[in-house]
């Protein structure tokens, strides 16, 4: 989870004077909500950061802001050949971003479990899972992850698009895909070359 946006919750709370209870009564939420959010067990959605950027009168992108100026973007692909040759396509758009691949959806669900996930790259053939279950899995861990579908068959895209992922590219991956799609993501990255 996102320890940066707990910790700067739970210091604008205390610099206003207001308790968890007080703060949950004005979003309409539990306590225990407010609670999970600092203690960095849970986070938002996107409408809930919204509310609680206006209740506490602070600017979203400083709520959001995770104090690390290194995008994680992970690829999956059961296809290891697929991965070596797409992961540094990546990196030569976002350059200053950590990318790492993963050939089985679980490690990438544990690794995001563990580390913010600014942009995710999913197959949607993967073995005995679906990308676009993968997909809700790393939205449930967190709502502000770019998520993009790769896959060679353009059939897919009416499925892909019945998610909240950004974007939908065929294989294989080029610069100028990753580019465009970089460009309009819904959490904007830093260090993307234009």
């Amino acid at each position: 989870m996102n320890s940066e946006f707990s910790k700067i919750l739970k210091k604008k709370r205390y610099e206003m004077g207001i308790s968890q209870e007080t703060l949950a009564k004005k979003l309409f939420v539990t306590k225990a909500a407010v609670s999970n959010w600092e203690n960095g067990n849970r986070i938002p959605d996107t409408d809930m950061v919204i509310k609680i950027a206006k209740c506490l009168d602070i600017d979203i992108s400083v709520l959001m802001s995770d104090g690390n100026e290194t995008p994680n973007v992970i690829i999956v692909d059961d296809d290891r050949i697929i991965l070596k040759g797409s992961i540094p396509i990546i990196k030569s758009v976002i350059p200053n971003a950590s990318v790492i691949g993963f050939t089985h959806p679980s490690k990438a669900i544990e690794y995001a479990k563990n580390n913010k996930v600014a942009l995710a790259f999913l197959d949607i053939e993967l073995g005995n899972t679906s990308g676009l279950e993968l997909c809700s899995t790393l939205l449930e861990i967190n709502p502000r992850t770019n998520v993009v579908f790769v896959t060679a068959y353009s059939n897919y895209s009416l499925d892909a698009w019945g998610t909240r992922a950004v974007g939908f590219i065929l294989k294989p991956i080029t610069a100028e895909s990753v580019s465009e799609m970089v460009k309009r993501l819904r959490y904007p990255l830093k260090g993307v070359i234009e």
